[in-house]
Order: structure tokens, then sequence, then C-alpha cells
């Protein structure tokens, strides 16, 4: 597998928010028809109990053919004893509040102009859940709503969730894999992106594993799905292909990962997230749009109860293989993704936007959130795939 290793998520980290990074894509065009289907999900609201907080996720993903024109989420946290716990969006500005501070009965959050999703598309709206008490357990629901007059279909617009800090220890991995719109160079080992993905054009699958758990995972056992009109640029070493190459698996027995809460150096070799990424063609003869049906799953391989293992080299013997660990929280160990194919031009022109290294848009690498109420620091890892999510008001899109 062609990878990079990065210290993604940290404690003691600034907080590293790469807001810039959303001006590359540019302004979606705005069609009279604007009406869709909007689908949305919610993953990662259940937290080890050795970790104070984690990140969970609103997806909204556009399964229909235009542009909204609007889109706004609002997540009633009602049910919430805000003196346990907090559970409030991550976005770059405050959401609109209802209740008060101390007490906060819902949050709405709208989207701007470049976190619509197009066709295909997926958005992320980052909620951060931590507790004040790391000894006790809690449980609360939660729910979320979408809302968009563009929006066709009622029924899958609404998701309930349960809020829940188990008792439960082990690894917690949560993949984040981006939807890819743009073409590919390999620069210094790392994918930079520039110009719109062609048909007969190549572009890279981007994806992050990070630990929000407890306990240090041995090893990561990786699932790779690619959509239609998709195939593998080559084939890697320690990954098993399917017939038609829509499919492999790669199996890392020594990648270690040790919690994001224990991750409080860039000078050692131990990381709480890698980053990875596939290079693929696409066929020549595929009709622009949306291919559909990408997916990134991963899976624990054994886990490392203590801080010390987690930090001893080791290998296995040709007649040992790594045993499937428990995962605290399986809801956000996959993740769709969808690859935008665009159609050239008359003078088969780049277009696109600016040239973007590393993730297509804006992954949070080494996130810290100030959570000084909670008499400390919380720190986690995000990504936004599109997204900025803000006040009313602020960049608000019109139709």
């Amino acid at each position: 597998m062609i990878f990079r290793n990065r210290p993604l998520a940290r404690l003691g980290a600034a907080a590293l928010l790469a807001s810039g990074a959303f001006t590359a894509f540019g302004t979606p065009a705005h069609a009279a028809e604007t009406s869709t289907d909007l689908a949305l999900d919610v993953v990662g609201t259940r937290v080890a109990a050795g970790t104070p907080g984690k990140l969970a996720f609103a997806k909204i993903t556009n399964t229909g053919k235009n542009t909204p024109s609007e889109l706004a989420v609002r997540i009633d946290v009602s049910k919430v004893d805000f003196t346990k716990v907090i559970a409030v969006p991550f976005t770059e500005d405050e959401c609109e509040l209802e209740g008060t501070e101390e007490k906060p009965t819902a949050f709405t959050c709208y989207a701007t102009v470049k976190g619509l999703p197009g066709a295909g598309e997926t958005t992320d709206l980052p909620l951060v859940v931590f507790k004040f008490d790391d000894e006790n357990t809690y449980k609360a629901p939660i729910s979320f709503k979408l809302i968009s007059k563009d929006d066709t279909n009622p029924e899958n617009n609404a998701k309930s969730a349960t809020l829940e800090f188990s008792e439960q220890s082990g690894p917690d991995l949560n993949v984040l894999a981006e939807d890819v719109k743009q073409a590919v160079k390999i620069v210094d080992g790392n994918p930079s992106y520039s110009g719109d993905l062609h048909p007969g054009g190549r572009s890279a699958l981007t994806y992050f594993v990070a630990n929000q758990g407890d306990v240090a995972s041995a090893g990561l056992k990786i699932s790779v799905k690619l959509p239609k009109g998709v195939t593998p640029a080559e084939t890697e070493q320690g990954c098993e292909y399917s017939a038609d190459k829509l499919t492999f698996t790669c199996t890392y027995e020594d990648f270690r990962l040790i919690p994001a809460i224990q991750d409080d150096s860039n000078d050692d070799k131990l990381y709480s997230a890698y980053g990875f990424y596939h290079l693929f063609d696409v066929a020549k003869d595929v009709k622009p749009g949306a291919l559909k049906g990408g997916m990134v799953s991963v899976e624990p391989i054994g886990d490392l109860p203590t801080a010390a293992e987690a930090r001893k080299p080791v290998a296995l013997p040709a007649n040992v293989e790594g045993l499937q660990a428990a995962d605290v929280d399986t809801s956000d160990n996959s993740d769709g993704y969808a690859v935008i194919v665009a159609k050239k031009t008359d003078g088969g022109g780049g277009g696109g936007g600016l040239p973007v290294t590393g993730p297509q848009a804006g992954l949070i690498g080494g996130v810290g959130i100030a959570a000084a109420a909670a008499g400390g620091a919380l720190f986690l890892m995000a990504r936004r795939r599109r997204v900025v999510l803000v006040t009313p008001g602020d960049e608000k899109p019109t139709a």
C-alpha cells in the first residue's frame, strides 16, 4: 500500500483549522433545477470508557441529481444533561441556538454555498461529545433533521441516535474517506490534486484512519470498494484483490494505532492516525457525473491494553495471525465516497480550481478543541469534506 504516516490527532496540539482549503473548490453552479434527494446518517456517538470524548458525525449525502440551493441540520439535544456531558456541533462559527448556553435544547447549522453537496457527494457535520466525570457512564437520546426546501424525499431526512459514554474499553477506529473530484499527480510521496477529473483520467482515493478509543490497536484490516468505471492504477503488495479489481483488502498486522489521548509527541514513531491513498484510473467510456458506491471499511486487529505494550516493537512469526479486537463503536468504521467525473471542455482544459496537496477538502489534522468548562482540554481529529457551517446570515446560499 502507498501511505504516509501522520500523527493526525494528538494531545497538546494547537488547533489547526484548514478553513482555507474550502476556497479551492469554488462555488457550485446553481442551475434552475435544484430539487434533489438528501439522505441523513449519524455515526460515532458511542465513547470508550477511558476516553473523555470524541467526534461523532452527521453525514448528509446527495442521492439525487441536482445541487440544493440551501441546507441546514437541526440537532435536538433537549434530553442531554449538560451538567454531565457536552454535545455541540463543531463548526467554525456558532450555530443557531435554542434554549440557553447553560442548557441548550437544539442547534441549527446552515451550510455555506461551498458546503452544499452536489450529486453523489457527502457533507459532514462534526459533533463534539465529551463528559465531565470520567468515572460515570451516561446515555441520552439525540436526534437530527435535515431542512431544505429542495429535498424531495422526507423519509430519509431524520435520524435518532444514543449518545453513550460506555463501560467498554478498547480501540475505537474512525475512517474518513474523501469524495474524489480532481485529477492527481504524486509529488514528494503525496497526492497533489489539480484540475477536474475527466474520463480516462487518474486520481487517488484519500482516507484517514484514527483511533478515538482508550486502547491501542495492534494492527489494521482495511477493505476498499471502488465504484464501477474505476480500476486500481497499480497492484499493491500485501493486498488481496477480487477478480474484477473493484474490491481489495489490505491487512497490516503491525500498524499500531495508539489512542489519540495518548499521542502526545511529534518526535516518536507512534501514531494515533494514518493517512492512506490509492491511485486509480477512470475508464475512458465513463459518462460524466457521480460514480457512486465507493466504500472504505476498517477493523482493528488485536488490541494492546496498556500504553507500555503499545510502545514495544513486535514482529509476528509466520505461523501466528492477528486476532480481531472488539471495536467500541463500529458505526464509524465505514465511510462511503463518490468519484465525480467532469465533462471535458472543447479545449480539454483543466478547470477545477487551485491545486490542493493532501486531502481534497478540509481535513483538520491534529485538532485541539479547548474544553475549558471541563477543566482541561479535549484534543480530537476532525475532517470536513466540503462543509463550512455557520450562523444564519453568514454566507447562506441563495436560490
